[in-house]
């Protein structure tokens, strides 16, 4: 079965348990899906709504640009334990021999780079529905606004959580232009992030005071 066609209790009983799998890259695209979800819910409370005509335009290209992401984060959720037992499938291959070393080796490298990946792209995709909240805050249904402040929470959770995905597999891959290419552009969402999500956080909670 997969995580997201479980239910939250038996998913949270899986995470607890001691299985290596679900983990915390799993969790990490939850946390983005969540926020896109939050970012589509107060888009959708502000579309429609008479009384909040000037924040159509904004609240419609959010929801156009959120929904991709949203879908893309949920399977993001399985992807990333799916990634994790090839790596761990390919470790439990047969070393007997030096044909077989060779295969092993190479599925493990393989196994790697797509589990360095799918967390990658959970970061960019995070990055993009923190990108959308900019835009809303202030410009949507002020009924909700707390709801924008969470759903940063969530995709900055959900950017930090990935990028320490990416870092503690790239040890595993032998390609150093790679390598460095997933730790530039990985730093910069990170750095740029961070600092984005503290800022609408503060924007949203001064706006409640």
């Amino acid at each position: 079965m997969k995580l997201v066609d479980m239910k939250v209790n038996s998913y949270l009983e899986l995470l607890r348990s001691s299985a290596p799998a679900p983990g915390g890259g799993s969790v990490s695209a939850l946390a983005g899906a969540q926020g896109l979800a939050l970012i589509l819910m107060v888009a959708d409370l502000t579309i429609g709504k008479e009384k909040y005509a000037d924040y159509q335009a904004i609240c419609l290209e959010a929801k156009v640009k959120a929904l991709p992401l949203y879908k893309a984060l949920v399977m993001g959720i399985d992807k990333d334990t799916e990634a994790f037992n090839v790596v761990a499938g390919a470790y439990k291959m047969p070393k007997n021999s030096d044909e077989e070393k060779a295969v092993r080796s190479e599925a493990i490298a393989k196994g790697t780079i797509l589990a360095t990946e799918v967390p990658f792209e959970t970061m960019e995709q995070g990055y993009d529905g923190l990108k959308l909240i900019e835009g809303m805050v202030g410009n949507s249904n002020p009924n909700a606004s707390s709801d924008l402040g969470v759903a940063a929470i969530n995709l900055s959770t959900c950017i930090q959580g990935a990028w320490l995905n990416v870092l503690i597999n790239l040890p595993g891959i032998k390609d150093e232009v790679m390598v460095n290419k997933f730790k530039t552009e990985g730093e910069r969402i990170f750095n740029e992030s961070k600092k984005l999500a503290e800022n609408l956080y503060e924007a949203v909670r001064i706006s409640l005071i």
